[in-house]
């Protein structure tokens, strides 16, 4: 991973936390938990709070993330809001904590002036046995600490103003009145500083959970749709009168799925020749190939014109692969006809020419989906599914991860946000 740290492919954009004062703050949350406080002067944590130096200094990877379900959280500062998540079970927990921060902002940037936030993303489960366990949960409720117990202290003043507003002869009471003005030295004036968070309770849309290997989880109006390895406990057990299961190698159940609810942009013209995507897939297919037969082949280093010499004299392996052929058929197919009829492409092809649709609000998940289905393109992978990369990652060859690494910098990171809207149509919010 030497590689993948160097170029700010894996823990990248992390927030830098050196501060005496917020690491003792870092400490109290960990105590909080029940986790021994870290020795470290300096370390780095991403949205949730989650740190790699801690986890690697704890020895527990899942030290916010017990049994995988009720994700931990510290927020030190409002700043988190704009940092990636690392580390997490489940992938819509980046969206629930955006809208977390999004709800309750100005608690938030009330209470970091002098405290940390920190607490669990509760659901209705605390172990994840089956797919059922998945299933129940519909939304989540934070519940809230803080470390300098700074909630609790507004809380206890809030109760004394009303009482003092209540009960006439509070006026009188010298201790009570010290008490507020005390409190207030370390809360400031509740009445301007909202330092209670005002919504706690979101709702659990459609997500991946790295349970049993991987869950796809759609939601729809009157149905749920899982795709997963069929083996997982309680595939096609769990709810079936309510509950569609798909098993992640029925690559014609899922496209149609994907399809007939409208969460895939099918082939035409007018993005597929913009965006450079069955272009992009083609290279992916072509490199990996090159690797396959050659692992200490220099593809970052390999030009266009050594590459249709491989090619030619690799003819053979070409075609049977396939896959660069099919996509060279795809391109010139669009450029004569504007489209593709999908209904004559083999099922374990259709998803080398699709992508989610970009208005549909499953989008992010249905190109992970699509990036595991087409693993070949690493890049999408890596956009879309970096666990699923880093595993893929773990297997390459040391010729093969330093080209990896060389695209990914010289394509993606160059400008994310430019690469999305051309590849996959996005656009940012």
């Amino acid at each position: 991973m030497k590689r993948l740290l160097e170029a700010e492919l894996i823990y990248g954009r992390l927030l830098d936390v050196s501060e005496p004062h917020l690491i003792a703050r870092y400490n109290k949350a960990l105590e909080g938990f029940g986790l021994r406080p870290t020795a470290l002067t300096a370390f780095s944590i991403d949205m949730t709070g989650f740190s790699p130096e801690i986890a690697d200094e704890l020895g527990d990877r899942d030290y916010l993330d017990p049994n995988r379900v009720n994700r931990r959280f510290i927020i030190m500062t409002p700043d988190q809001a704009e940092l990636p998540v690392v580390h997490t079970s489940f992938s819509n927990t980046a969206a629930l904590m955006h809208e977390f921060f999004n709800a309750n902002g100005r608690a938030i940037n009330a209470i970091t002036i002098k405290d940390a936030l920190y607490g669990e993303i509760e659901d209705s489960v605390s172990v994840v046995d089956d797919i059922d366990d998945l299933l129940s949960i519909n939304e989540v409720r934070f519940r809230v600490l803080s470390a300098e117990d700074m909630l609790g202290k507004a809380a206890e003043l809030r109760g004394l103003v009303d009482r003092l507003k209540k009960v006439p002869t509070a006026w009188a009471d010298d201790e009570m009145l010290n008490r507020m003005v005390e409190l207030a030295k370390l809360t400031g004036d509740i009445r301007q500083n909202a330092l209670v968070p005002d919504q706690l309770v979101f709702r659990h849309e459609a997500f991946w959970a790295n349970h049993f290997g991987g869950v796809y989880v759609f939601l729809d109006d009157k149905t749920t749709t899982v795709i997963c390895d069929p083996s997982v406990p309680g595939f096609r057990r769990s709810r079936p009168w309510q509950v569609s299961y798909i098993a992640i190698n029925d690559h014609a159940r899922i496209y149609d799925f994907l399809a007939s609810t409208k969460r895939l942009q099918l082939p035409q013209a007018s993005w597929v020749e913009e965006s450079g995507l069955y272009q992009h897939r083609a290279d992916m297919i072509v490199r990996g190939l090159i690797d396959e037969i050659d692992p200490t082949a220099d593809l970052a280093n390999a030009d266009r014109i050594w590459l249709q010499t491989w090619m030619h004299r690799n003819a053979a392996v070409v075609a049977r692969d396939g896959a660069y052929p099919f996509l060279q058929e795809m391109i010139r197919m669009v450029a004569a006809t504007g489209t593709i009829k999908m209904q004559d492409v083999a099922p374990a092809n259709r998803f080398m020419l699709v992508r989610a649709a970009p208005t549909h609000p499953d989008q992010w998940l249905v190109n992970r989906l699509i990036s595991q289905l087409v693993p070949r393109d690493f890049v999408s992978r890596f956009v879309f599914d970096k666990q699923g990369f880093y595993d893929a990652y773990e297997r390459y060859g040391e010729s093969f991860k330093a080209y990896v690494v060389a695209t990914l910098t010289g394509s993606y990171l160059k400008d994310k946000a430019a690469f999305r809207h051309k590849l996959y149509g996005l656009r940012e919010e």
